[in-house]
């Protein structure tokens, strides 16, 4: 008889917890989301560090009736994971500042829609945060612009240019990072630059002299440097500092720990943009592209280095890079590592017909170490990927990258219709030819690097 009294006592609780449980759940599906409570931080988080006044995203999303007005399109491209831009395969590896939405957050964007886009207590909405403007990263301590507006015909042609950015600063100082920030969103393409730095009494004017040349031009490279007046005054040329920064769509520049990374500036000097590259446009426009320079509390002790795989790179692409009409293809190059390093940051580069990217190292041991994987190319948003923390390439370890190339009728950015024969041509980097890269900023290994956060 105990024993009767006791079983139905527990089945007394387990009933008490089952409905508790079951009244919660139906509660929290009950209960509304709201914009103040739910939307707005993933909003602000997720979208209006790009959808606000002079940034890349073609509306504002910054208040309430900026994200009404959007909501089916909000829903739809969230969905279907368009939006956030990332590319990266999130379930491969993870990177600093990750722009991925859960599976979560988008079923509570699509439910507020469906649910009629309730506001919640306005009081409650977080304020909209202080995004600085003119930059994705703060403000900047020094802005340094081309010297003159460029104007670009409207006549559907690729531009490649040089440009030489002069400037004066009171003293030498170290620079921590420098953002390029385009004018022209829509037609800057790429931008790689060198820093020149002038000995103060070997210039006396780093002002003088054309700022723009257009290689194609010029008969050889070295007279379109003589154009541009780079040398000192006696004809020696001044320190270079390479690749000081770059640009694609959709980048960042990294910020690093401090102590690593960084440079130095000379008081007079200039930004040696080197590869200069604006895309076809179909009416006449301009340029006048700027640079946020943001200084750094110390000199660097640890100072990057870089080295890029495939086209232009220390490594062939097997086989060459030529695509046929009508074809899908895979193409593979591999580096391996002479020493240890420490991968900060990464770059996959490829240009129109991409179609998938994949990255990873294999070490001597056999074990495989994830670097990227891109399932779906996207030529509108190539970032710098920095990990969250330094990945270990031991030395021996080959690095392998495999790229797939879509060139039929099927692939929607093929620039040409029916496809065409593209290729790899002499290093060309116009959009409708191709190029298959992945560039790798690391650091001589140094035990603990794996231990130490990038973000």
């Amino acid at each position: 008889m105990k024993n009767s009294k006791g079983y139905i006592y527990i089945i007394f609780l387990w009933t008490l917890v089952l409905f508790s449980c079951s009244s919660e759940v139906e509660k929290g599906r009950a209960e509304k989301v709201t914009y103040s409570e739910h939307i707005a931080p993933l909003i602000y988080k997720h979208c209006s560090t790009c959808h606000r006044p002079g940034e890349a995203g073609p509306f504002p999303l910054l208040t309430y009736q900026d994200v009404l007005s959007r909501k089916q399109l909000i829903k739809t491209v969230t969905k279907s994971r368009f939006m956030p831009p990332w590319p990266a395969d999130a379930s491969y590896t993870h990177f600093v500042d990750e722009k991925v939405l859960s599976q979560e957050e988008i079923d509570l964007i699509v439910r507020w829609v469906d649910e009629g886009c309730v506001i919640g207590d306005s009081l409650n909405i977080p304020s909209v945060p202080d995004f600085p403007s003119g930059s994705q990263l703060g403000k900047p301590d020094l802005v340094i612009k081309l010297r003159d507006v460029y104007k670009i015909k409207g006549d559907l042609k690729d531009r490649f240019l040089l440009m030489r950015v002069p400037y004066e600063i009171p003293k030498d100082t170290f620079i921590s990072v420098i953002e390029v920030v385009p004018d022209n969103k829509k037609l800057v393409h790429h931008v790689n630059a060198q820093l020149l730095s002038y000995e103060f009494d070997k210039r006396k004017d780093v002002m003088k002299g054309e700022v723009v040349v257009d290689i194609n031009e010029y008969p050889t490279i070295l007279e379109a440097y003589k154009k541009l007046d780079l040398p000192n005054d006696d004809g020696s040329f001044p320190m270079m500092t390479t690749s000081v920064t770059n640009f694609l769509p959709g980048v960042t520049p990294p910020v690093y720990p401090n102590g690593i990374g960084g440079f130095k500036m000379k008081r007079k000097g200039a930004l040696f943009l080197k590869d200069m590259h604006y895309g076809p446009s179909r009416i006449d426009t301009s340029d006048q592209t700027a640079f946020n320079v943001f200084f750094a509390k110390e000199a660097p002790k640890r100072p990057t280095r870089e080295f890029q795989m495939g086209t232009f790179g220390v490594s062939p692409i097997e086989p060459a890079l030529v695509i046929p009409p009508d074809t899908i293809m895979k193409f593979v190059t591999k580096y391996t590592v002479p020493a240890d390093i420490s991968i900060l940051t990464i770059n996959p580069h490829m240009h129109l017909l991409g179609k998938s990217f994949w990255a990873y190292a294999i070490t001597t041991q056999k074990d495989t170490i994830p670097l990227i994987r891109i399932k779906k190319w996207d030529f509108r948003w190539q970032y710098f990927y920095t990990f969250e923390k330094m990945v270990k390439v031991p030395a021996g370890a080959t690095i392998i990258v495999e790229g797939v190339f879509d060139n039929t009728r099927n692939n929607p950015n093929n620039p040409f219709s029916p496809p065409r024969l593209v290729a790899e041509r002499e290093g060309s980097m116009r959009t409708e030819d191709e190029m298959f890269q992945f560039i790798v900023t690391y650091l001589p290994y140094q035990s603990g690097d794996e231990n130490i956060s990038l973000k």
